[in-house]
C-alpha cells in the first residue's frame, strides 16, 4: 500500500492569524488546537478524508533559507480572476519570484509572507 499526504506542517509566527487566513481561502475549519503553539485546520468532514489537514506550528524565529514546501490552490466555485480578488481581499499579496507574467498561475504570499500559487482551472468548478 502507498502512503498519502495526511497533513502539511507550516512553521509560522502566529498560528491563529494564518489559521483564519487559510480557513477562509480553503473553506476549512479549525480541527485541533494546542494552546497558542499549534492550530490544525482541515476540511469540514475532519481528519482522514481526501484532503490533507494543515498544521500551523509556532516558530519564534524564521528558519533560515527558503521553505521547501508551498501550497497550490485552485478555485472550485468561481473563475480565476474572481478568486484572485477574493484572496487579495483576505490579505494575500502578490509575490515576485521572477515570473514572466505568462504563467498560468499567480504567485501570492499569505500574511506571514509564505508563498503560494493560485492555479488556473485544473479542478472543475462545482
Amino acid at each position: 500500500m502507498a502512503c498519502r499526504i495526511s497533513e502539511l506542517v507550516l512553521g509560522c509566527h502566529d498560528p491563529e492569524v494564518l489559521a483564519r487566513f487559510w480557513c477562509e481561502v480553503l473553506d476549512f475549519v479549525v480541527l485541533d488546537r494546542e494552546g497558542d503553539e499549534m492550530v490544525e485546520i482541515g476540511p469540514r468532514e475532519g481528519f482522514g478524508g481526501a484532503q490533507p489537514t494543515i498544521i500551523l506550528s509556532r516558530r519564534e524565529r524564521p528558519e533560515p533559507g527558503k521553505p521547501r514546501l508551498h501550497i497550490d490552490v485552485n478555485a472550485t466555485d468561481r473563475d480565476h480572476e474572481a478568486e484572485l480578488e477574493r484572496l487579495l481581499a483576505l490579505g494575500a499579496r502578490p509575490a515576485d519570484i521572477g515570473q514572466s507574467g505568462e504563467e498560468p498561475w499567480h504567485v501570492l504570499a499569505d500574511p506571514e509572507a509564505n508563498e503560494f500559487c493560485l492555479l488556473r482551472a485544473r479542478i472543475p468548478q462545482l
